[in-house]
Formats: C-alpha cells, sequence, structure tokens
C-alpha cells in the first residue's frame, strides 16, 4: 500500500515553525541557513560547510529529486523553517523502509547547530512524526543512533521514542562498520 500523490505538498505548523518541502524560492534562506552555522560542536555536527558548489540551479534540480523521491515514496524530506523570519534551521527526513503489511519507515533529523537548544529540534520532530503517521501512512517509525549521539538520544526520547535494540554493525562510517542504537514509536 504506498502512498500515490501527485506533488509532495504536506504542510504543517506548529507554534513556532513551519515544516514542508524545500520549494524553489527557499534558495536564499537555505542557503544562509549552512552558511550562518557554527564550527562543529562534535563529531556528528558538520558544522560549517562549503556551499560554493550550491549554485541556484543547483539548488532547483535539488527541489525537483525531492519531489521524485517523495513520489516514488522512497524519501519524503522537509526543510524547517521559524514562522518570525522564514530563516531555515533545519531538516527532517522520512525514509520508506517497507510498505505492504510493514508501513515502516526511518526518520532523520537536523537543526543547524546555531539554533541549538531553542527546544527546535523535539517541535519539529514531534509535528513531523505526527505528519509521516497521519499524511505518509507509515505505523512504525526508527530513528538510528549513533551510540555516542547523546543529543539526539535526549531528543528521539523526549518525543516519545522507545529503545529497541542495538544493531551491530550497522552502518559503514568513519572508514568502518559501527553499532546503531534502534528506537522507534507505533501510530496509535
Amino acid at each position: 500500500m504506498a502512498l500515490k500523490v501527485k506533488k509532495f505538498e504536506y504542510n504543517l505548523e506548529t507554534d513556532r515553525l513551519i515544516i514542508r518541502p524545500l520549494t524553489t524560492g527557499d534558495y536564499e534562506n537555505w542557503v544562509k541557513g549552512f552558511e550562518n552555522r557554527f564550527p562543529s560542536q562534535n563529531r556528528h555536527d558538520q558544522g560549517k560547510i562549503d556551499m560554493s558548489e550550491c549554485t541556484l540551479e543547483w539548488f532547483h534540480n535539488l527541489v525537483h529529486k525531492h519531489q521524485e523521491l517523495a513520489l516514488s515514496d522512497s524519501t519524503y524530506i522537509f526543510g524547517v523553517f521559524k514562522k518570525t523570519d522564514g530563516s531555515h534551521i533545519g531538516m527532517i527526513d522520512f525514509s520508506t523502509l517497507a510498505r505492504d503489511d510493514f508501513q515502516w519507515g526511518r526518520i532523520g533529523y537536523t537543526i543547524h547547530n546555531q539554533y541549538w537548544r531553542n527546544g527546535y529540534g523535539k517541535e519539529s520532530v514531534s509535528a513531523a512524526l505526527r505528519l509521516a503517521f497521519e499524511q505518509i501512512k507509515f505505523h512504525r517509525i526508527e530513528a538510528h543512533i549513533n551510540l555516542d549521539n547523546t543529543p539526539s538520544i535526549k531528543l528521539i526520547e523526549s518525543v516519545g521514542m522507545t529503545f529497541e535494540c542495538i544493531r551491530k554493525g550497522f552502518i559503514y562510517e568513519h572508514d568502518e562498520w559501527t553499532d546503531h542504537l534502534v528506537y522507534y514509536i507505533n501510530s496509535h
């Protein structure tokens, strides 16, 4: 039972945020979000990123690729924006792991580090989970987290996700197969 839509247009508002797919008009705010990052705060934070290759044309192709991924029910990618001034503060994505009898997805999220410690992570992830259950029709969503990523663990626990297990040698990163914590939440 894959989701059938003609255009990926889900929009969600919280008290302070707008969560929606990127549009071509988001280019300037999107670039500023990345360019204004602080240097890396920990090994899981990319910090400042060289945005010189991210031209307007490149960004338009990115927006189009995000639409294609959503329409194929592969990956749903959302920008997170402040309501007050439209600042791009981060991204949330859902990947489809299995449909049919499972309706199973994975969540990923990042908040630009200049916006940390303001509750934006919890606010955006909580809202996005509701959207994933109600609109994208997942039944189960997992988060896969590095064992030492304490801020991510605290965030995912604060939105009601439950620790399930450690998957050994789960993902290849930093030139080795690493273990990940698996947290999950099911629709009600």
